[in-house]
């Protein structure tokens, strides 16, 4: 089974190479943007844009996997519709061909007859890529193929990857904006349970050569199931645990100075006012904003804060399953903010995980598979446990 977790991180390399591709020309990239239709949009934004790379990422990922897996390309879901409208009023479905050839034929219609354009995609899309890890090379795990679903964001943070600045400074190692804060993310999960099993987080824009300007990127994998628990993070994760978890885990602070220090969160840049509040009495100064849900959760599995969390409706299954799956190999885990909220920790029940495989009841669009509830993203359960009970301590007393 890590045969299909193999071919995933090959998929997500070749969906980089395509990103950075579109990126690279600038002529080409003004013609990759067309306008989300309604019912596609994402309501956090006045106008949400899909790209030519966004469909092109999908639609490698889809056929690539079932090419090598035949089944499985029907059981992949994703953000975008592969659906294009020419300026001509003509409806053309994107799709990858068997040839090179082909697929430069079919784009070209997509962008307006621009041959050169055209080929130079078409040469990415079509080239082979290879991908190996030692560790993931040492586990050979069997998953019946049947029970697998996956959920694809081919570009998550499309408004950065329009927008493409390269020079945005990090703070503490946290881009706030910027190329670093686009990823490809890649989540598989049990269809039967809705548990995710297996995540890749393809980050394309990590470091830019200064003379080329060519952009190198980094992979992230997880794998959890049954027993198995294996990661791409695990010696330096390890390490970190040793040497920091200790302090960390502290509940007893003597004063609220000390206490300031002992989380620290990214949020996004559009977080409610009240969390805003609670959060910064809760972790102090160590509160950071920053674009792309997928990034943000990517903070969280690199071990740069303790936890994501956003209260809003505005995140959806497919920029969620591949980091909860990663966090899941790591011992951590994804949860509904509003049922930590509601939940007597003394009483209530376990904290619910997120799960993939039902749709939202009674909603429509893209909003069937909206995480409804917000979510927080951590990497250890009992630090989760602490962190929740100073927050609504903390929220308790914004309210009263």
């Amino acid at each position: 089974m890590s045969a299909i977790l193999r071919e995933l991180l090959c998929v997500s390399e070749k969906a980089a190479n395509i990103a950075r591709a579109c990126r690279q020309q600038e002529a080409l990239f003004q013609l990759l943007i067309e306008e989300k239709k309604e019912g596609e949009k994402n309501k956090k934004f006045a106008v949400d844009f899909k790209t030519l790379a966004d469909v092109l990422v999908q639609e490698v990922i889809k056929q690539n996997m079932e090419n090598k897996f035949p089944g499985l390309g029907k059981k992949i879901f994703g953000e975008e519709s592969n659906e294009f409208t020419t300026d001509l009023g003509e409806k053309i479905i994107l799709r990858l061909c068997p040839t090179e050839k082909e697929t430069v034929e079919l784009l070209s219609k997509v962008l307006n007859g621009n041959k050169l354009a055209s080929e130079a995609l078409a040469k990415v899309v079509h080239q082979d890529v290879t991908f190996t890890d030692p560790t993931l090379d040492s586990v050979e795990i069997n998953i019946p193929q049947d029970i697998l679903g996956i959920w694809v964001d081919p570009i998550d943070s499309t408004y950065q990857y329009i927008k493409g600045s390269a020079d945005v400074k990090s703070n503490q190692g946290i881009f706030p904006s910027g190329l670093q804060c686009v990823t490809i993310l890649i989540g598989v999960y049990d269809i039967q349970t809705g548990v995710p099993l297996m995540g890749v987080i393809n980050q394309p824009f990590v470091s830019q050569d200064l003379h080329t300007l060519r952009w190198k990127g980094q992979c992230y994998w997880g794998l959890s199931y049954m027993e198995t628990k294996i990661h791409s993070l695990q010696p330096s994760i390890s390490k970190r645990n040793s040497s920091d978890t200790r302090s960390q885990l502290t509940t007893n602070t003597s004063s609220e100075a000390e206490f300031s220090h002992q989380f620290s969160a990214v949020i996004s840049t559009s977080e409610k006012e009240t969390i805003k509040a609670a959060l910064s009495r809760v972790c102090g100064e160590r509160v950071f904003p920053a674009a792309g849900a997928g990034y943000k959760s990517l903070c969280v599995v690199q071990g740069l804060v303790d936890i994501y969390i956003f209260s809003e409706d505005t995140t959806f299954k497919w920029d969620s399953c591949a980091p909860h799956a990663i966090l899941r190999a790591m011992g951590g885990g994804m949860v509904d903010l509003k049922e930590c909220l509601e939940r007597n920790p003394e009483t209530g029940p376990d904290l619910l995980q997120l799960v993939y495989h039902v749709e939202n009841a009674g909603a429509t669009g893209v909003d069937r598979w909206a995480n409804r509830g917000g979510l927080i993203a951590y990497r250890s359960r009992k630090q989760l446990e602490t962190f929740l009970s100073h927050l609504m301590q903390n929220l308790a007393d914004t309210h009263t």
